[in-house]
Protein backbone atom coordinates (compact mmCIF):
# COMPACT_ATOMS: atom_id res chain seq x y z
CA UNK A 1 0.00 0.00 0.00
CA UNK A 2 3.02 2.29 -0.45
CA UNK A 3 1.74 3.61 -3.78
CA UNK A 4 0.79 7.28 -3.68
CA UNK A 5 -2.16 8.26 -5.83
CA UNK A 6 -2.09 11.61 -7.61
CA UNK A 7 -5.05 13.19 -5.85
CA UNK A 8 -4.96 16.31 -8.01
CA UNK A 9 -5.46 14.21 -11.16
CA UNK A 10 -8.22 12.18 -9.54
CA UNK A 11 -10.06 15.25 -8.29
CA UNK A 12 -9.76 16.82 -11.74
CA UNK A 13 -11.15 13.62 -13.26
CA UNK A 14 -14.31 13.70 -11.14
CA UNK A 15 -14.62 17.49 -10.88
CA UNK A 16 -14.05 17.77 -7.13
CA UNK A 17 -12.85 21.11 -5.75
CA UNK A 18 -13.74 20.82 -2.07
CA UNK A 19 -11.76 20.29 1.14
CA UNK A 20 -9.44 17.34 1.66
CA UNK A 21 -10.49 16.33 5.14
CA UNK A 22 -11.86 12.95 6.36
CA UNK A 23 -15.43 14.08 7.05
CA UNK A 24 -18.85 12.72 6.13
CA UNK A 25 -19.56 15.68 3.84
CA UNK A 26 -16.35 15.04 1.89
CA UNK A 27 -17.09 11.31 1.70
CA UNK A 28 -20.58 11.98 0.35
CA UNK A 29 -19.40 14.44 -2.29
CA UNK A 30 -16.54 12.24 -3.48
CA UNK A 31 -18.86 9.24 -3.68
CA UNK A 32 -21.45 11.19 -5.66
CA UNK A 33 -18.99 12.66 -8.14
CA UNK A 34 -17.13 9.40 -8.68
CA UNK A 35 -20.38 7.54 -9.39
CA UNK A 36 -21.54 10.26 -11.79
CA UNK A 37 -18.24 10.53 -13.66
CA UNK A 38 -16.42 7.20 -13.96
CA UNK A 39 -18.57 4.59 -15.74
CA UNK A 40 -18.85 0.95 -14.81
CA UNK A 41 -17.64 -1.15 -17.75
CA UNK A 42 -16.19 -4.55 -18.64
CA UNK A 43 -14.61 -3.81 -22.01
CA UNK A 44 -11.27 -5.37 -21.07
CA UNK A 45 -12.45 -8.81 -19.89
CA UNK A 46 -14.93 -8.95 -22.77
CA UNK A 47 -12.10 -8.54 -25.28
CA UNK A 48 -9.66 -10.82 -23.47
CA UNK A 49 -7.47 -8.06 -22.03
CA UNK A 50 -6.16 -8.72 -18.55
CA UNK A 51 -7.70 -6.67 -15.74
CA UNK A 52 -4.78 -5.40 -13.66
CA UNK A 53 -5.41 -4.47 -10.03
CA UNK A 54 -2.10 -2.93 -9.03
CA UNK A 55 -2.72 0.71 -8.02
CA UNK A 56 -0.64 2.23 -10.81
CA UNK A 57 -2.58 0.31 -13.46
CA UNK A 58 -5.93 1.26 -11.95
CA UNK A 59 -4.98 4.94 -11.76
CA UNK A 60 -3.57 4.86 -15.29
CA UNK A 61 -6.75 3.34 -16.69
CA UNK A 62 -9.54 5.11 -14.78
CA UNK A 63 -7.84 8.46 -14.31
CA UNK A 64 -5.12 8.78 -16.95
CA UNK A 65 -6.91 7.11 -19.88
CA UNK A 66 -10.36 8.18 -18.65
CA UNK A 67 -11.74 4.67 -18.86
CA UNK A 68 -14.12 2.96 -16.49
CA UNK A 69 -13.90 -0.41 -14.83
CA UNK A 70 -15.70 -2.84 -12.58
CA UNK A 71 -15.85 -3.18 -8.80
CA UNK A 72 -12.25 -4.12 -8.00
CA UNK A 73 -10.96 -1.21 -10.07
CA UNK A 74 -13.60 1.33 -9.04
CA UNK A 75 -13.64 0.60 -5.32
CA UNK A 76 -9.91 -0.11 -5.31
CA UNK A 77 -9.30 3.41 -6.60
CA UNK A 78 -11.87 4.95 -4.26
CA UNK A 79 -10.44 3.15 -1.22
CA UNK A 80 -6.94 4.50 -1.91
CA UNK A 81 -8.29 8.02 -2.30
CA UNK A 82 -10.03 7.75 1.07
CA UNK A 83 -6.93 6.34 2.76
CA UNK A 84 -4.75 9.17 1.49
CA UNK A 85 -7.28 11.66 2.84
CA UNK A 86 -7.06 10.08 6.29
CA UNK A 87 -10.29 8.07 6.39
CA UNK A 88 -10.27 4.86 8.42
CA UNK A 89 -11.31 2.21 5.94
CA UNK A 90 -11.73 -1.56 5.85
CA UNK A 91 -11.92 -3.33 2.47
CA UNK A 92 -14.74 -5.90 2.37
CA UNK A 93 -15.83 -8.59 -0.07
CA UNK A 94 -19.39 -9.68 -0.88
CA UNK A 95 -21.43 -12.44 -2.50
CA UNK A 96 -23.57 -10.99 -5.31
CA UNK A 97 -27.29 -11.85 -4.98
CA UNK A 98 -28.69 -9.41 -7.55
CA UNK A 99 -30.83 -11.30 -10.07
CA UNK A 100 -30.33 -14.62 -8.27
CA UNK A 101 -32.73 -17.01 -6.57
CA UNK A 102 -33.33 -16.21 -2.88
CA UNK A 103 -31.48 -19.36 -1.80
CA UNK A 104 -28.57 -18.98 -4.23
CA UNK A 105 -25.05 -19.51 -2.89
CA UNK A 106 -22.55 -17.43 -4.82
CA UNK A 107 -18.82 -16.83 -4.64
CA UNK A 108 -17.28 -13.76 -3.05
CA UNK A 109 -16.72 -11.63 -6.14
CA UNK A 110 -17.61 -8.04 -5.22
CA UNK A 111 -15.61 -5.35 -3.45
CA UNK A 112 -17.05 -2.68 -1.18
CA UNK A 113 -15.51 -0.44 1.47
CA UNK A 114 -16.31 0.19 5.14
CA UNK A 115 -15.50 3.63 6.51
CA UNK A 116 -15.43 4.35 10.25
CA UNK A 117 -16.36 7.92 11.11
CA UNK A 118 -16.88 9.50 14.51
CA UNK A 119 -20.63 8.85 14.28
CA UNK A 120 -20.20 5.17 13.42
CA UNK A 121 -19.51 2.86 10.46
CA UNK A 122 -20.57 3.48 6.86
CA UNK A 123 -20.26 1.53 3.61
CA UNK A 124 -19.29 2.93 0.21
CA UNK A 125 -19.64 1.26 -3.17
CA UNK A 126 -18.94 3.09 -6.43
CA UNK A 127 -18.77 -0.08 -8.53
CA UNK A 128 -21.97 -2.14 -8.73
CA UNK A 129 -23.08 -1.38 -12.26
CA UNK A 130 -26.83 -1.08 -12.66
CA UNK A 131 -27.42 -0.12 -9.02
CA UNK A 132 -24.15 1.53 -8.04
CA UNK A 133 -24.71 3.52 -4.85
CA UNK A 134 -24.90 7.28 -5.32
CA UNK A 135 -23.86 7.97 -1.74
CA UNK A 136 -22.50 6.07 1.28
CA UNK A 137 -24.88 4.22 3.59
CA UNK A 138 -24.85 3.86 7.35
CA UNK A 139 -23.86 0.37 8.40
CA UNK A 140 -26.88 -0.14 10.60
CA UNK A 141 -29.35 -2.99 10.20
CA UNK A 142 -33.05 -2.48 9.53
CA UNK A 143 -33.06 1.22 8.72
CA UNK A 144 -34.40 2.35 5.33
CA UNK A 145 -32.03 4.91 3.83
CA UNK A 146 -33.25 7.15 1.04
CA UNK A 147 -30.51 8.13 -1.39
CA UNK A 148 -30.75 10.52 -4.32
CA UNK A 149 -31.87 7.68 -6.60
CA UNK A 150 -33.24 4.78 -4.53
CA UNK A 151 -34.24 3.59 -1.09
CA UNK A 152 -31.89 0.96 0.33
CA UNK A 153 -31.36 -0.85 3.58
CA UNK A 154 -28.87 -3.12 5.30
CA UNK A 155 -30.45 -6.14 7.01
CA UNK A 156 -29.13 -8.91 9.20
CA UNK A 157 -28.27 -12.17 7.42
CA UNK A 158 -27.27 -15.62 8.73
CA UNK A 159 -23.97 -16.20 10.51
CA UNK A 160 -23.38 -12.57 11.38
CA UNK A 161 -23.46 -11.34 7.79
CA UNK A 162 -25.44 -8.44 6.32
CA UNK A 163 -27.51 -8.12 3.14
CA UNK A 164 -27.77 -4.92 1.16
CA UNK A 165 -31.25 -4.54 -0.33
CA UNK A 166 -32.91 -2.11 -2.74
CA UNK A 167 -36.59 -1.16 -2.62
CA UNK A 168 -38.31 -1.74 -5.96
CA UNK A 169 -42.07 -1.46 -6.32
CA UNK A 170 -43.55 -3.28 -3.34
CA UNK A 171 -40.56 -5.51 -2.68
CA UNK A 172 -37.03 -5.47 -1.36
CA UNK A 173 -34.47 -6.94 -3.77
CA UNK A 174 -31.19 -8.33 -2.47
CA UNK A 175 -28.03 -6.83 -3.99
CA UNK A 176 -25.29 -8.68 -2.12
CA UNK A 177 -24.28 -10.30 1.18
CA UNK A 178 -21.17 -9.23 3.06
CA UNK A 179 -19.35 -9.86 6.31
CA UNK A 180 -17.25 -7.44 8.34
CA UNK A 181 -14.00 -9.39 8.19
CA UNK A 182 -11.30 -7.39 6.43
CA UNK A 183 -10.54 -8.61 2.91
CA UNK A 184 -6.91 -8.79 1.84
CA UNK A 185 -5.82 -7.69 -1.62
CA UNK A 186 -5.08 -11.29 -2.63
CA UNK A 187 -8.80 -12.00 -2.08
CA UNK A 188 -9.60 -9.46 -4.78
CA UNK A 189 -6.89 -10.76 -7.09
CA UNK A 190 -8.39 -14.24 -6.87
CA UNK A 191 -11.96 -13.00 -7.37
CA UNK A 192 -10.85 -10.75 -10.22
CA UNK A 193 -9.16 -13.67 -12.00
CA UNK A 194 -12.37 -15.70 -11.76
CA UNK A 195 -14.62 -12.81 -12.80
CA UNK A 196 -12.49 -11.78 -15.77
CA UNK A 197 -11.49 -15.21 -17.14
CA UNK A 198 -14.13 -17.82 -16.23
CA UNK A 199 -15.77 -18.74 -19.57
CA UNK A 200 -19.30 -18.40 -18.18
CA UNK A 201 -18.71 -15.12 -16.34
CA UNK A 202 -21.12 -12.33 -17.25
CA UNK A 203 -18.19 -10.00 -17.79
CA UNK A 204 -16.51 -12.37 -20.24
CA UNK A 205 -19.64 -13.09 -22.28
CA UNK A 206 -21.74 -9.89 -22.25
CA UNK A 207 -21.12 -6.16 -22.66
CA UNK A 208 -22.13 -4.16 -19.59
CA UNK A 209 -21.64 -0.39 -19.33
CA UNK A 210 -23.43 1.73 -16.71
CA UNK A 211 -23.35 5.31 -15.54
CA UNK A 212 -25.26 7.25 -12.91
CA UNK A 213 -26.59 10.69 -13.80
CA UNK A 214 -28.39 13.23 -11.62
CA UNK A 215 -31.69 12.45 -13.35
CA UNK A 216 -31.35 8.67 -13.49
CA UNK A 217 -29.21 5.89 -14.91
CA UNK A 218 -27.76 4.91 -18.29
CA UNK A 219 -27.18 1.24 -19.12
CA UNK A 220 -25.73 -0.51 -22.15
CA UNK A 221 -26.25 -4.27 -22.18
CA UNK A 222 -24.79 -5.78 -25.34
CA UNK A 223 -26.28 -3.51 -28.03
CA UNK A 224 -29.32 -2.30 -26.09
CA UNK A 225 -28.99 1.21 -24.64
CA UNK A 226 -31.41 2.21 -21.88
CA UNK A 227 -32.05 5.57 -20.23
CA UNK A 228 -34.08 5.35 -17.03
CA UNK A 229 -35.17 8.25 -14.84
CA UNK A 230 -35.31 8.18 -11.06
CA UNK A 231 -39.09 7.78 -11.16
CA UNK A 232 -38.75 4.53 -13.11
CA UNK A 233 -39.71 5.81 -16.55
CA UNK A 234 -37.31 5.07 -19.35
CA UNK A 235 -36.57 4.55 -23.00
CA UNK A 236 -34.40 2.13 -24.90
CA UNK A 237 -32.98 1.65 -28.37
CA UNK A 238 -30.92 -0.93 -30.16
CA UNK A 239 -27.54 0.10 -31.53
CA UNK A 240 -27.40 -0.97 -35.15
CA UNK A 241 -23.73 -0.54 -36.04
CA UNK A 242 -20.22 -0.24 -34.66
CA UNK A 243 -20.43 3.49 -35.39
CA UNK A 244 -23.52 3.82 -33.17
CA UNK A 245 -21.75 1.87 -30.44
CA UNK A 246 -18.75 4.19 -30.72
CA UNK A 247 -20.97 7.26 -30.39
CA UNK A 248 -22.84 5.76 -27.43
CA UNK A 249 -19.66 4.90 -25.54
CA UNK A 250 -18.28 8.37 -26.18
CA UNK A 251 -21.35 10.57 -25.77
CA UNK A 252 -23.35 8.72 -23.10
CA UNK A 253 -20.54 7.21 -21.04
CA UNK A 254 -17.60 9.54 -21.69
CA UNK A 255 -15.29 6.75 -22.88
CA UNK A 256 -12.50 7.32 -25.41
CA UNK A 257 -13.17 5.06 -28.42
CA UNK A 258 -9.48 5.20 -29.37
CA UNK A 259 -8.73 3.00 -26.35
CA UNK A 260 -11.39 0.42 -27.29
CA UNK A 261 -11.66 -2.14 -30.11
CA UNK A 262 -15.23 -1.15 -30.93
CA UNK A 263 -15.44 -3.09 -34.19
CA UNK A 264 -14.70 -6.46 -32.58
CA UNK A 265 -16.95 -5.70 -29.60
CA UNK A 266 -19.90 -4.84 -31.83
CA UNK A 267 -19.37 -7.92 -33.99
CA UNK A 268 -19.55 -10.00 -30.84
CA UNK A 269 -22.48 -8.41 -29.01
CA UNK A 270 -24.72 -7.83 -32.04
CA UNK A 271 -25.33 -11.59 -32.18
CA UNK A 272 -26.22 -11.82 -28.49
CA UNK A 273 -29.57 -11.37 -26.81
CA UNK A 274 -30.00 -7.78 -25.61
CA UNK A 275 -30.38 -8.85 -22.01
CA UNK A 276 -32.85 -7.87 -19.36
Amino acid sequence: MSFTLDLDRYFSRIGYTGPRTPTLDVLRELHRLHAYTIPFENLDPLTGRRVLLDPASIEGKLVGRRRGGYCFEQNGLFARVLMQLGFRITPLIARVLWGRAPDAVTARTHMLVRIDLDDGPWIADVGFGVVTLTEPLRLIAGQTQQTSHEALRVVDAPNGAFDLELHSGDAWMKIYRFELQRAEWIDYETANWYTSTFPESLFVTQLVVCRVQPHGRLTLFNNRFTERSKDGHGSERMLGSARELTMCLRDAFGLDPDDIDVESIYARVSDLAPGV
